[in-house]
């Protein structure tokens, strides 16, 4: 078997969400080397994973804008000072060393490092699973949608009745050939005025009713749901949505010494952790008057990469400079 290449970089940023992706082009800016590791296989973090197509209007600069196109807008400002992604890889392990911190991965590849800055979101999220689509991930069965056109001209099922079941089938239904909601409960979590949108459009709506079986061979093409009544009742499905919600936690990161307030990492003012060489930012990160938003993690990344440039280098300036005179 070939041995793992180590990697060498001046920081090392464990998350590659909006947060993390703005921090590597800080820090590219303050002329650090740059990798960014995340156990999700593309870059984007949340947004990507999960609303990929939901608009977003608190981001400065943008009356409103797509999550996918703000993950790319932020990989193309990123890029130009050319990062290194390990992407689809935990990092799990983090030590002092003479010159630095060594971080080890899930896959044995170590990377040595004179700074980490922590921007892991809410951690690792998993999605809650349904129960009756277990034998079928792959085959029908998905939690996130990252490409709405793979469900082109499709009978999709979305299960669930919070915000994302709701969003999906809003995105959705302009795409596949039918969507149908299944909810388990006659109420529903998601905010009434996406409830209300949903059933403008004439998106079926079935309560009180729980997937029983999935169909077909080899790919899904009908699932047979149980009402509370006792009935039952079946779809055609090429693709079933299961927006049931996640669970989420710092995974490896709650063992690496910093200290946590209710699995956030306490920082400073300059998002300096307890440890030496580590921040974090970002939803990851906490404070007292913190506010959980994408806005607030760009400045924090800001924050993080300028003062951690200047413990690197205590000659360096805090302040940056302007980027307007950088060209």
């Amino acid at each position: 078997m070939t041995p793992v290449e180590d990697v060498e970089v001046d920081l090392l940023i464990v998350g590659a969400g909006p947060t993390g992706l703005f921090a590597a082009y800080y820090a590219g800016f303050r002329e650090l080397s740059v990798a960014l590791v995340d156990a999700l296989p593309e870059p984007g973090g949340q947004v990507t994973a999960m609303y990929p197509e939901k608009m977003i209007f608190d981001v400065a600069g943008f009356p409103a804008v797509r999550g996918r196109d703000l993950v790319a807008a932020l990989v193309e400002q990123t890029d130009q000072w050319k990062p290194r992604y390990l992407l689809g890889r935990q990092a799990r392990t983090i030590e002092q060393t003479a010159d630095g911190l060594a971080v080890g991965l899930a896959d044995g590849q170590t990377v040595r490092t004179k700074a980490v800055l922590i921007t892991a979101g809410m951690g690792e999220f998993r999605p809650r699973p349904l129960p009756a689509g277990g034998d079928w991930v792959g085959r029908g069965v998905v939690y996130f949608v990252p490409a709405l056109d793979a469900h082109r001209d499709q009978d999709v099922v979305v299960v669930g009745g919070g915000d994302s079941a709701f969003d999906w089938a809003l995105a959705l239904h302009p795409i596949a050939r039918s969507v149908t909601l299944v909810h388990r409960r006659a109420a529903f979590r998601a905010h009434q005025a996406t409830v209300t949108k949903v059933r403008e459009l004439g998106v079926p709506i079935i309560t009180d009713a729980e997937v029983a079986e999935l169909r077909g061979d080899p790919e899904l093409s009908e699932l047979e749901i149980k009402l509370k009544s006792g009935d039952r009742k079946v779809l055609p499905a090429q693709a079933v949505v299961a927006a049931l919600g996640f669970t989420a936690d710092l995974g490896p990161i709650e063992s690496w010494g910093l200290e946590l307030d209710h699995r956030a990492v306490l920082v400073d003012s300059t998002m300096r952790t307890a440890r030496q060489r580590i921040y974090a930012a970002g939803d990851v990160a906490t404070y007292p008057g913190k506010v959980k938003l994408i806005a607030t993690g760009f400045g924090e990344a800001a924050t993080a990469v300028n003062n951690l440039a200047v413990e690197l280098d205590p000659q360096a300036h805090l302040f940056p400079g302007h980027s307007s005179n950088a060209g």
